[in-house]
């Protein structure tokens, strides 16, 4: 399943460095495939982070949006 895969070097401030090595951590996964998507997340348009709180009900006037957001936000990013 797993095609070719380039090697890259991309160099990181030490604080952005340790947020993704802790959320790659919490999540399960692996440095790399964390970098892989958020790098095609971003490529394909992906939602940025003020857009994805819009998306989410920022502004909907929906009064359940506060107990919803993790429902809401998982929908949104999986689109």
């Amino acid at each position: 399943m797993l095609a070719y895969m380039k090697r890259t070097t991309v160099k990181l401030p030490d604080d952005l460095d340790a947020r993704l090595r802790h959320e790659a951590e919490r999540r399960g996964s692996t440095v790399s495939e964390l970098t892989r998507e958020a790098i095609e997340a971003h490529l394909a348009g992906g939602l940025g982070r003020r857009n994805l709180i819009a998306a989410a009900g920022g502004r909907s006037g929906s009064h359940d949006v506060s107990v919803r957001i993790e429902e809401i936000l998982r929908n949104e990013v999986s689109r």
